[in-house]
């Protein structure tokens, strides 16, 4: 129920796109995602795949979960590109600054070299 209470919350904040098409698009082809359904659609004989069974309405959870997490991740990747790129134009911008300081003393000096 919390999970679920969760969910109707993050509702709330999804952009529009999400609410549309909340899923990237799979990558399996016609023939392997009907072969995926019916496996799924097979009574499990084994115990762990029973248990297993009774999570599977938890699918499209864990499908906006890993979503989430591999946005996340792009999101750091960017962000420590855009730190280190920040970096350098700071760099370049105090060189600059430095050769604009230094050309205006020159051309204050009376006696340059």
């Amino acid at each position: 129920q919390r999970i679920l209470r969760l969910a109707e919350m993050c509702r709330r904040l999804e952009t529009e796109e999400e609410k549309v098409l909340p899923f990237y698009p799979s990558s399996l082809a016609e023939r392997e995602q009907r072969d995926a359904r019916r496996v799924l659609e097979e009574t499990p004989s084994e115990p762990l795949a029973q248990v297993v069974q009774d999570y599977v309405g938890l699918e499209r959870f864990w499908q906006r979960f890993n979503k989430a997490k591999l946005e996340e991740k792009a999101l750091e990747q960017t962000r420590a590109v855009l730190a280190n790129r920040n970096q350098h134009l700071r760099e370049v911008l105090q060189q600059y600054l430095a050769g604009v300081a230094l050309s205006r003393k020159v051309l204050k000096d009376p006696h340059p070299l």
